[in-house]
């Protein structure tokens, strides 16, 4: 999109002596998520798999952001948890008073665990424990910042009650390594890099969720659901830990051509081992995975791949 942007500004339609291609950005996180390697492995299938179409993966501030870039059209396609998607589609939460009308869903791609990391010596073993702490709780505009936030809050702790960093996915983990900071947020698909790496070189602790507080955490934000991160996970981690989970979506602008969604949408579930060999969260990637999940309506050109499959789309997935 920027790209087209600079053209026409140029007054050029293409570069000169290059056949027109579509040139599509991809809006993802930081390197040290899941959105980044997935978008890149998106990517690589539109450019080799899509005739016209030239995408490549931009790092960004992840959800909050990626909801901006779709809707002020400087992005094409956009990696978001379902959260935040549905509060920019709805004008709630982080979003009130600026409805983003616009946004629509092309799939839900896999769940996003919410990982609260800290060391293995650390006197941090439960949610009430951070109280006082230094704490990332995700970079600013991110959808770890809004899962994080959603959990304390749901469990009767707010920032006051903590010493909050905002930090991404890798200044977390070296923060948490070089003992700069007590315990970090991740919501991302596990295992992710940055935890894997603090993991390989100290001792860490995953804390656990109880009941309670994971049936507050879903009160509070319906999209919640409960997930067990496995044992064996990270180097270390010798049994499961619970948590809550909530759905990532690969989301797109309204006015996106009808004919590109529904290719872009049969691409990513046509070609889906291909985006596991880049992250292996695309293992939860399925048409069920997808219309169990998607929380907003679907862009026109999905639905009629998803109808054409004869996928039972749910009501409020339909503009």
């Amino acid at each position: 999109m920027k790209i087209r942007s600079l053209l026409l500004a140029l007054g050029l339609s293409t570069l000169p002596g290059l056949a027109a291609a579509q040139q599509l950005s991809i809006a993802t996180g930081g390197t040290g998520g899941a959105y980044y390697p997935l978008g890149g492995g998106l990517a690589e299938l539109i450019n080799t798999h899509v005739e016209g179409a030239n995408a490549v993966a931009e790092v960004t501030g992840a959800s909050v952001e990626n909801m901006g870039l779709i809707w002020r059209g400087d992005s094409d396609i956009a990696f978001a948890l379902a959260d935040t998607v549905y509060q920019a589609y709805h004008g709630t939460g982080d979003f009130e008073g600026r409805q983003l009308e616009n946004i629509r869903a092309l799939a839900s791609v896999y769940p996003n665990a919410v990982q609260l990391v800290t060391l293995a010596d650390s006197d941090i073993e439960t949610l009430d424990d951070l109280r006082g702490k230094r704490v990332s709780v995700g970079a600013p505009g991110s959808g770890t910042e809004l899962n994080a936030r959603a959990l304390l809050n749901a469990n009767g702790i707010d920032y006051d009650d903590l010493r909050p960093q905002r930090l991404n996915f890798n200044e977390t983990a070296d923060a948490i390594r070089d003992g700069d900071i007590d315990a970090g947020f991740w919501s991302v698909g596990p295992p992710t890099s940055s935890i894997l790496n603090l993991a390989a070189t100290r001792d860490i602790r995953l804390i656990g969720l109880s009941d309670e507080q994971i049936a507050n955490a879903r009160e509070a934000v319906p999209v919640f659901a409960p997930y067990e991160l496995r044992a064996g996970l990270y180097e270390g981690m010798e049994e499961g830990v619970q948590t809550v989970g909530i759905p990532n979506v690969l989301a797109v602008s309204s006015e996106m051509d009808d004919d590109l969604a529904g290719k872009l949408t049969r691409l990513l579930f046509e070609h889906t081992e291909s985006l596991i060999d880049v992250h292996p969260a695309a293992n939860d990637t399925s048409i069920e995975f997808s219309i169990d999940s998607t929380p907003i309506a679907f862009h026109p050109g999905a639905l009629r791949y998803y109808e054409e499959i004869a996928a039972e789309v749910q009501e409020h997935q339909r503009p």
